[in-house]
């Protein structure tokens, strides 16, 4: 017999640690349940990172676990949560740390993934699965939970909060001066090979300086590999046509760059996914992970797509025959992407964001 869905939830708990990326994919579904369920209350747990990114988003609250502490963590989050009912848990991390997690959650219904997308058997920890929904983007995977519990307003919608000193901390960087974004890197894991070339990336920064008079901002963490990248495309770079700020930002202030930036190139990482959520215009890169699944999402069409040349390449596959989400871990992947490919769509993104200024109306109007 299946667990019945409430029909007007009075608390929502949302379960979902990490990424960057993912996180800025799931809070459509947020507004939407929000929309649907207006006097509802909305308790998200969240990484502690992930929270630093969100943190101040209207009419949710949080509660955060930081991953390094293990299961003393959870036993503290437990505590911190003892008194808590959830009418309805959604259970939105595909992961055995997150399931274990979710066991000392009270709830009077536990949703999660169909058998299809659950990995390490999370739908041993729900009561109700999703529907299947085969090849779905990761933002319409989130949406699903929503459709689960006949949410009728899909329409996409984020309002991610700015504060103003981030964007004081952004304009300490950038000034006045117009710039492209560029986040070369993605997160360093293990055999994790999404990042482009520094030579590419450096042809990228000449054309947006020479044609469009755009600085070029680097951004990303405090890694030796991050910092390394941004010396070697400043090296290969005119005087005067990069910032280099790895390192130098919060994740506030990097939302904040963001949002001032004409256009924002990077691989399959965070940034890609931040820039989608605040409608600046966005190249992503592609090759080691299906865009069809995972590029940000209003902005797929400008996507550099070589993933399917890498599978084949790599993989000796047709990319119609692999697994949904398998990804290509092989160091040249990436080398299939062309400097020419990556500025024509940034051309054409920096001429969308262009015709979308003319056609809205002005502040004077």
């Amino acid at each position: 017999m299946k667990h019945p869905l409430p029909a007007s939830p009075a608390h929502i708990g949302v379960l979902r640690l990490s990424a960057l990326g993912d996180v800025c994919n799931l809070v459509p579904t947020i507004r939407a349940l929000q929309r649907q369920w207006p006097d509802a209350r909305i308790t998200w747990i969240i990484g502690k990172g992930e929270h630093s990114l969100l943190a101040g988003m209207s009419g949710v609250e949080f509660v955060v676990y930081d991953k390094a502490t293990g299961l003393a963590g959870m036993r503290e989050l437990w505590r911190q949560l003892a008194d808590t009912r959830f009418d309805v848990l959604l259970h939105m991390q595909q992961a055995l740390r997150a399931s274990v997690l979710s066991l000392g959650l009270k709830a009077d219904l536990r949703v999660g993934y169909d058998k299809a997308r659950a990995k390490d058997a999370q739908h041993w920890f729900t009561h109700r699965q999703l529907a299947p929904h085969p090849r779905a983007h990761v933002l319409e995977s989130f949406l699903d939970f929503a459709r689960l519990l006949g949410v009728e307003d899909l329409s996409l919608a984020w309002d991610m909060p700015i504060p103003a000193a981030a964007r004081d901390e952004a304009a300490a960087l950038t000034g006045d001066a117009p710039y492209l974004l560029m986040s070369p890197c993605a997160n360093p894991r293990l055999r994790n090979f999404r990042n482009w070339s520094a030579e590419g990336y450096a042809s990228v920064v000449e054309h947006a300086w020479v044609q469009h008079g755009l600085k070029t901002v680097l951004t990303g963490g405090g890694s030796t590999q991050e910092r390394e990248m941004g010396s070697r495309i400043q090296a290969l770079s005119q005087p005067g046509a990069v910032i280099d700020a790895i390192g130098g930002s919060s994740l506030k202030g990097l939302l904040a760059l963001i949002d001032g930036a004409r256009a924002v190139v990077a691989p399959d990482s965070g940034p890609v996914h931040m820039a989608n959520a605040l409608n600046t215009p966005v190249v992503g890169l592609f090759a080691t992970t299906n865009p069809d699944r995972a590029a940000p999402y209003c902005w797929r069409e400008h996507v550099v797509n070589r993933y399917p040349d890498a599978v084949r390449q790599f993989l000796h596959k047709d990319p119609e025959t692999l697994p949904w989400g398998q990804r290509v871990r092989h160091p040249d992947a990436m080398s299939l992407i062309q400097a020419d490919d990556v500025i024509r769509h940034l051309e054409a993104v920096l001429d969308t964001a262009a015709s979308r200024q003319e056609r809205e109306p002005s502040d004077e109007a």
